[in-house]
């Protein structure tokens, strides 16, 4: 097999793997307003009299100076941390 099918192979497969792992991923939304409060772990956006506090780590990107007061437009994907099912539920339609 040449070099160049080789390489078109790889690239192909790179690209559904990525194209796999993006459709896995939550929606993403986004909050605008001033900054309240930002620490290494929260940031604190007013949106008209709602206050929205969202996580962050260190593989959040940020660009700009985030201090209180600065205008800033946060995006942020809804995931669950932990999920307890409990007993009773309905198990859907019964046949008959």
């Amino acid at each position: 097999m040449s070099s160049a099918r080789v390489g078109a192979a790889v690239l192909m497969a790179v690209t559904m793997l990525a194209s796999a792992s993006e459709a896995a991923m939550a929606k993403t939304y986004q909050v605008t307003g001033p900054v309240v409060s930002a620490t290494e772990d929260t940031i604190v956006v007013q949106k008209g009299k709602d206050r929205w506090e969202i996580g962050r780590d260190g593989s959040t990107k940020i660009s700009g100076e985030l201090k209180p007061g600065a205008k800033v437009t946060v995006e942020y994907r809804m995931t669950a941390t932990s999920v307890e099912v409990k007993s009773g539920g309905t198990a859907g339609p019964k046949h008959k």
